[in-house]
């Protein structure tokens, strides 16, 4: 089956209900060959640091502070209520990109299974979360720098030039290059981006184990009381936060078309990237609130450099997390936006979208015109703007994505029993409707402000999807071309 002459009977355009069937989207993107002007260059390790890459960042080395407000000392529950959300819904994800090993991540599964429209409707949603995400790392990642120069030279950039209008500077130059600087590396080609982020995430994940280590040196038990001061509500809301420092391991399907063996490597990268992080989260928790208390940390955005200056009474070592956190940031600077180019480079393939997000440069076959366009849209809100308004609005966007993956998984059995499977979500279908459960749950502790900025959201992303992409579909007007189309002999 040719990628470029896909199967006609697509049960989508017989019915009306516009689903695209998993063969057609593996013809399309070439199944697990090489497809669609893209290289498999990734294997299981590559792939895992890839997963760390896009999850340990700002959630831990800056929100956690935020966390902590909420939920006192309970936030190490409200880390397990979060990574507990994600495991399940990590057992959806790592079923379908296993069957269905295609770039578009849960925008591909919703189109699989639920149909075009509520697929746009997790793309727009994955535009929102992979968009803020990489926007409010970079303004972490300038808090960092500002720590790392302080520690190094006593000397550090001027508000004017580290810090938004919101935030009393004038624009966020740090912010800026880092999303430059990842965006340069994507251009260059998922091989050199592979192996920075492999080796960002093994950096970081020895940072963090180091500051656990420092941390408990300090161990106070009488900092755990009271244990949870805002009870059940306090925990609840903290988990709602500290989610969004596990947003990112969705980002692992979006290498499905890169990776060597994806119906093995998808599947088996997830579930251990969950394992690690929730592990390291909860350990860097606990050391923070047992070494200085949980009043100490609420609302320090560089907390974890201000634990180890005060534990080792040095600024030595705190100036070592800070460069932690720059490289880690960076590191999920660089991979959420490769899943970002990826998704909008499916959702281009089918038509939802310009045309310019799909082509692929013959020289680095990677999608250079579609970098280059994410990074100049990522770096203008992170240049102006603290995004603290949105990161709620980024998290029920997320939560509700997940929410479709876990129903996905349901409609999928029923619809395609006979699919190849590389793993099958365990205790079916009590895991993925649990998944559900969950992700309402934390959504629901977002707040109604939230939900409203959501349903605006949504309606918006309803217009945009029937004045454009509705007519414009590849499943109905199957006439255009399918291959990629390049983007010149000198691109990239």
């Amino acid at each position: 089956m040719s990628p470029a002459s896909p199967t006609p009977q697509s049960p989508s355009r017989r019915t009306g209900a516009r689903i695209k069937s998993p063969d057609l989207l593996l013809a399309e993107s070439g199944a697990d060959l090489e497809g669609h002007g893209l290289r498999r260059t990734m294997g299981l390790f590559q792939l895992v640091c890839f997963g760390v890459g896009a999850i340990v960042g700002t959630g831990i080395f800056v929100g956690l502070s935020d966390s902590v407000a909420e939920a006192g000392p309970a936030v190490v529950v409200s880390f397990v209520l979060a990574a507990v959300t994600c495991i399940f819904t990590a057992f959806s994800f790592a079923e379908l990109g296993g069957a269905i090993p295609v770039s578009g991540s849960s925008y591909s599964f919703a189109y699989a299974t639920l149909g075009e429209r509520v697929a746009f409707l997790v793309g727009w949603c994955l535009l929102l979360e992979y968009g803020v995400s990489v926007s409010a790392v970079a303004v972490g990642w300038s808090q960092y720098v500002n720590e790392l120069l302080d520690s190094l030279v006593g000397w550090s950039l001027p508000a004017a030039l580290s810090s938004g209008p919101g935030d009393g500077g004038v624009i966020n130059l740090p912010a800026v290059v880092v999303v430059m600087m990842a965006a340069t590396l994507l251009v260059r080609g998922i091989r050199e981006s592979a192996g920075a982020t492999a080796a960002m995430a093994v950096l970081k994940i020895g940072i963090l184990i180091a500051f656990c280590a420092i941390a408990f040196t300090a161990f106070e038990d009488g900092h755990l009381s009271p244990f949870a001061p805002q009870g059940m509500a306090g925990i609840t809301a903290g988990a709602s936060v500290a989610f969004f420092s596990y947003i990112g391991f969705d980002a692992i399907t979006t290498a499905g078309e890169e990776v060597r063996n994806p119906r093995r490597n998808i599947p088996i990268a997830i579930m251990i990237c969950i394992g690690v992080v929730t592990l390291l989260y909860c350990a860097v928790a606990l050391g923070a609130i047992e070494a200085l208390g949980a009043d100490a940390v609420s609302d320090k955005p560089a907390a974890l450099s201000l634990v180890v200056d005060k534990v080792t009474e040095s600024s030595v070592g705190g100036g070592i997390i800070a460069f932690g956190a720059v490289v880690a940031i960076a590191s999920v600077v660089l991979a959420v936006m490769y899943g970002q180019t990826r998704i909008l480079m499916s959702m281009s393939r089918d038509g939802l979208i310009p045309r310019v997000f799909e082509r692929v440069s013959p020289k680095t076959r990677t999608p250079v015109a579609n970098t280059w366009i994410v990074a100049v849209v990522f770096a203008v809100p992170a240049a102006f703007s603290s995004l603290d308004v949105v990161v709620n609005l980024t998290t029920i966007g997320t939560l509700a994505t997940m929410a479709v993956v876990n129903i996905a998984v349901i409609a999928l059995r029923r619809r395609n029993p006979e699919l190849k499977r590389s793993f099958r979500v365990p205790l079916y279908p009590v895991s993925p409707v649990l998944g559900v459960g969950f992700c309402l749950y934390l959504m629901y502790g977002t707040g109604w402000t939230t939900w409203v900025q959501f349903v605006v959201f949504l309606a918006v992303g309803a217009l945009v999807y029937a004045g454009y992409g509705r007519s414009r579909s590849r499943l109905v007007s199957p006439g255009e071309p399918r291959d990629p189309v390049p983007s010149g002999p000198t691109a990239g």
